[in-house]
This record gives structure tokens, C-alpha cells and sequence, in this order.
């Protein structure tokens, strides 16, 4: 039997035990749990993060340097060995011959220092002839590719 005054539950007319509301928010504690958990995971990412960015920047100067010797070769093969090796060599200084190159680099920014990554040059050689890479140097030294 019933009681009269008995709260009633929402299911099946029986009396309900607990008349306390479910929590709706969390506590301190699974608060700064989470908060931990956030911070370790973002610990362990940064120097992964760090390692990606690096790895990405020299492999875009790595690119860019052979960007710049395939120009040199379009450059010669253009104008003809003795015309190119004669205009390169009457140009004195990198941003002169980089100058020359621009023609031969498609979307190639005005100064050679804005076409490499930050930390990153190169040196273009004195001579056309024999071609070589260009030398490229980064925040760790030489680098050979």
C-alpha cells in the first residue's frame, strides 16, 4: 500500500527514495584533473611541434637552394655559355646575380634574404662555369643536399 503523502516518482507510481537532484556541474576536482591532464599532453607535444617547424623550414631553404641552381642552369642554357658566364661575371655582388635569376624562379620575391627562411643563405658562385650547388648555410652550419 501507498502512503498518501508519499512523493511519487515518474515511473510506475512507487515512491522515490531520493528527493536530491542530480549535480549538474562538475567539481573542483575533476576541474584540475582535466586542467592536468591538458598540461601534460601540451608538454609532451611542444618539442615534437618545434622539431615539425625546424624539419619544415630547412627543407623549404633545401628546396629553394635547388630552386636556384636550376635557375642558374636555365640562365646559362638561355643565354648561351659565353653570353651568360660574360653577365654573370659583370655582376659584382649575391643580389645582383640573384637579380639576374628572377626571370628564371617563379614567384621570386625582390631580395634573396626574403627567399629563404629566416636563418637560412646562400652564396652564389663567382663563375657559371662548371656549374655547382650553391652552398647553403642554416643556424646549425653547413648544410649538404
Amino acid at each position: 500500500m501507498e502512503r498518501p503523502n508519499a512523493p511519487r516518482s515518474q515511473t510506475h507510481g512507487w515512491p522515490t527514495l531520493c528527493t536530491r537532484k542530480s549535480p549538474r556541474a562538475f567539481s573542483l576536482v575533476e576541474v584540475l584533473a582535466a586542467i592536468a591532464i591538458i598540461g601534460v599532453i601540451t608538454f609532451l607535444a611542444i618539442p615534437n611541434l618545434l622539431r615539425i617547424k625546424e624539419d619544415g623550414e630547412k627543407n623549404l631553404a633545401i628546396s629553394r637552394a635547388e630552386t636556384l641552381n636550376m635557375a642558374m642552369a636555365s640562365f646559362l642554357q638561355a643565354g648561351g655559355q659565353a653570353n651568360a658566364t660574360a653577365d654573370w661575371n659583370s655582376a659584382g655582388d649575391n643580389a645582383s646575380r640573384y637579380a639576374k635569376l628572377t626571370g628564371y624562379v617563379a614567384f621570386a620575391p625582390a631580395s634573396l634574404s626574403s627567399y629563404l627562411p629566416s636563418g637560412y643563405s646562400v652564396t652564389l658562385p663567382t663563375a657559371l662555369t662548371p656549374l655547382t650547388k650553391v652552398p647553403l648555410t642554416g643556424p646549425s652550419g653547413s648544410i649538404s643536399y
